[in-house]
């Protein structure tokens, strides 16, 4: 059985991981961390990690970005596995997990889910074929209105999974209100959409002369990325130091 700490346990994620956890015989959480709550799990729960002192396996992160620079030094000054699972991080952030990994196993994703990680392999081989014969990437992505940051973490692996399937660099366009010009032919279109309580949606066109590709993801509900989350901890669970995606756990 593998041990986890649950970081941002009382937040909506939090509770849908530990409740995922509950039915898993493979998997028992031991303790939690959130800032903004106490007692809200049927296991310990503190509002920080230097407070923490269970031993674990595995850390799973459903946090905040202001909450991971804490969790970096924590999971390496304890030599823990991290699965990240929060975006909107800085660059700073992205350097920093990079730089720890050298001393201890993370996994960071944008997405857990699985069909969201095969949409990026279809996406690369798409983008493959479609963008040297003139078709246009675009991404409309759309979650719930408590969501922060913009565009989604998945849209932008999702935008980076085109631009590797082209072999390109390419710009990111967030919005064309303000712009009174021709699109770009190296530019790839991001816009977001916020409001009710859209669990997230993907959509991505490959617009060409005549003709428009669509490749959507619908997630209906968060356990898919509980689940993928959990399915990530037990293939880090014990693993030496360095960066992993979810390319790796589903192989």
């Amino acid at each position: 059985m593998i041990s986890v700490i649950l970081h941002g346990a009382c937040g909506h994620m939090g509770r849908v991981v530990s409740e995922i956890a509950s039915a898993d015989p493979d998997v028992k959480i031991v303790a939690g961390v959130d800032a903004f709550g106490e007692a809200c799990q049927d296991f310990p729960v503190y509002r920080t990690l230097c407070e923490c002192t269970e031993a674990a396996d595995v850390i799973v992160d459903f946090s905040t970005a202001s909450a991971v620079d804490a969790l970096i030094a924590y999971g390496t000054e304890r030599s823990i596995p991290m699965v990240i699972c929060t975006t909107g991080l800085s660059d700073g952030q992205v350097n920093a997990i990079r730089e720890a990994s050298g001393q201890v196993a993370i996994l960071r994703s944008g997405n857990m889910s699985l069909g969201i990680n095969l949409l990026m392999k279809l996406i690369r081989d798409a983008a493959k074929v479609l963008t040297p014969n003139g078709f246009d990437p675009e991404i409309i992505e759309e979650h719930h209105r408590r969501k922060l940051d913009a565009p989604s973490g998945t849209a932008l692996m999702l935008a980076e999974s085109i631009a590797e399937g082209a072999g390109e660099n390419y710009t990111y366009t967030y919005g064309r209100h303000e712009r009174m010009e021709s699109r770009n032919p190296k530019e790839i279109g991001i816009s977001s959409v916020r409001g009710g309580t859209i669990v997230g949606v993907h959509d991505v066109l490959f617009a060409g002369q005549d003709e428009v590709i669509e490749l959507k993801h619908t997630a209906y509900s968060r356990a898919i990325f509980a689940k993928g989350a959990f399915a990530a901890a037990k293939f880090l669970a014990g693993r030496g130091p360095g960066l992993y995606d979810m390319s790796d756990v589903i192989g």
